[in-house]
């Protein structure tokens, strides 16, 4: 495809958003620069190095890949020659103390579980895949579109949708619908999480999210996560981007309330036609631009929106292979305490609290040297808005971790057997991942903040600049993201009148076969 070298599209940061919104570019043929601070891409979903240990820095679950494909397809290529998939079964194990509830996509199967563990309830099953399935083929198509105004309301796929948004229910009430025991609905309503909010505040049309992982299943890429951004990041260089790595952005240069370019931590300056910003959107508005460029985004106002979780991570190489299916989640025995602290008090949890344990080892060889493991722990937590000491906290937390590890999981002598470890905390996540409040689910998605609500993929402060991310429409999460920088992509491509790239935007997700 020709190259347009008249039109120079500058995107500042080298996560999913970007890399996306680069490979889709540059297949355009726009002249794609990316400017990274770190000296290698990704973002909160790059490789993480510790010792002889491989591990993602943040997302491990890749869902509706089929998205992803389209984006390798759009762009002329085929997903096959870069990433290698692996589907998971089962799709990850429950732990609630009286018992551990295997999860997975086989429908048979998924149904003799539940009555096994839940009597009664496997009709409820039924009834959840069928009315969420006509959810998704509703909602999806308003995923895939903008909503720079308010006439956007309208669009022809929203109205259709509008019975399906279940205003004013939450997705635990939701599932009640569907089962009577609260150990089951909990199984369905944890994926709230993703979003970094409570089931019982998180809005119901998100139950979405457990009806796409029984549907579509649930896949691991071999060498970790990470590796879809390498990938991107080839694919996109094969189209002529360049990326800069190692390059900090200081902020965005204007000409009145046009962005024109960008200015460098080293003194440099680049001008662009459209800059698309891929930062993490609360550091940007408080880092990126002069406070007195912004109105509806200024930093007293956007102290005032609600914001995600954070998360405390420990990445631990550990001697042995461990007895453990890929992805185990285990809920405190009071988890409505638990999500209240992290939610509404933001307030530190003690004794008893949700964690959340990848061992991708089991899967992927790849990731540790033989006969040991790479764990991945995750805890939901309170983000910095809380006020919590991490500098004191961290080695009790840590501690209490550990021991409630041992506790729960068949990691009987975990601390022992640690080789390698690193720590992070929302405070880390924070000062060395540059994530507002140490959110690492970015906005939260009430509805005040979706939709027209959210901040637009064509930026409504600024004239020549566009988001991609979580912290724009369509949301958080991987999937989510790669849409976000589609719409914004299509968006630069309609204004200087390239052609567009052909995406089905998951009209050809694949069927599930009972």
């Amino acid at each position: 495809m020709a190259r347009n070298k008249k039109r120079r599209i500058i995107i500042v940061g080298a996560g999913p958003g970007g890399l996306t919104a680069g490979m889709l570019l540059a297949a355009r043929g726009f002249d794609v620069h990316i400017f990274e601070a770190k000296s290698t891409v990704g973002g909160r979903s790059a490789r993480l190095q510790v010792g002889d240990f491989t591990f993602d820095t943040g997302p491990t679950f890749l869902m509706m890949d089929f998205v992803l494909r389209e984006v390798f397809e759009a762009t002329g290529r085929r997903l096959e020659d870069y990433l290698e998939l692996m589907p998971l079964d089962p799709l990850y194990t429950l732990s609630f103390g009286d018992r551990d509830f295997r999860v997975t996509r086989d429908r048979e199967r998924m149904r003799a579980e539940i009555e096994r563990l839940f009597p009664g309830n496997s009709a409820g099953y039924d009834r959840f895949l069928r009315e969420e399935g006509e959810r998704f083929k509703a909602l999806m198509p308003c995923l895939t579109r903008e909503y720079s105004s308010l006439r956007s309301y309208l669009s022809p796929s929203l109205l259709r949708a509008v019975p399906h948004l279940s205003l004013g229910k939450s997705v635990f009430r939701n599932l009640s619908r569907y089962f009577d025991d609260e150990k089951l609905i909990l199984s369905f309503t944890f994926q709230s999480k993703y979003l970094g909010m409570s089931a019982w505040e998180c809005p119901a049309l998100f139950t979405m999210l457990p009806y796409v992982e029984h549907e579509f299943g649930i896949a691991h890429v071999r060498g970790g996560l990470h590796q879809i951004s390498s990938a991107m990041a080839r694919a996109a260089t094969e189209s002529g981007a360049t990326i800069h790595l190692a390059t900090p952005v200081k902020q965005l240069t204007f000409e009145g309330d046009a962005v024109t370019g960008i200015e460098l931590v080293n003194g440099g300056r680049e001008r662009a036609d459209a800059v698309v910003l891929n930062a993490d959107f609360g550091h940007a508005m408080t880092k990126l631009v002069p406070p007195e460029k912004l109105r509806k985004y200024r930093p007293d106002k956007l102290a005032k929106m609600d914001f995600s979780c954070s998360t405390f991570m420990l990445y631990l190489g550990v001697n042995g292979r461990v007895p453990m299916d890929h992805h185990t989640i285990v809920f405190a025995k009071d988890y409505k305490k638990n999500v209240r602290q992290i939610f509404r008090d933001k307030v530190l949890p003690q004794d008893d609290f949700s964690f959340y344990v990848q061992n991708a080892s089991v899967t992927d060889p790849t990731l540790a040297p033989a006969g040991k493991s790479a764990l991945y722990v995750l805890v939901p937590v309170p983000n910095q808005s809380s006020g919590i000491d991490w500098h004191r906290e961290a080695p009790e937390f840590r501690r209490r971790l550990l021991r409630l590890i041992e506790e729960r999981t068949p990691l009987k002598n975990l601390e022992a057997n640690i080789e390698v470890e690193l720590l992070t905390t929302p405070q880390d996540w924070q000062e060395r991942q540059n994530v507002y409040l140490g959110a690492t689910f970015n906005l939260s998605h009430r509805w005040s903040q979706m939709l027209h609500r959210r901040p637009h993929n064509e930026f409504e402060e600024f004239r020549n600049c566009y988001l991609v991310g979580g912290g724009t429409h369509p949301g958080s999460g991987l999937p989510v993201i790669y849409e976000s920088a589609r719409i914004a992509t299509d968006l630069i491509s309609r204004r200087f009148g390239a052609l567009p790239l052909r995406m089905s935007y998951g009209a050809q997700a694949p069927a599930h076969s009972s």
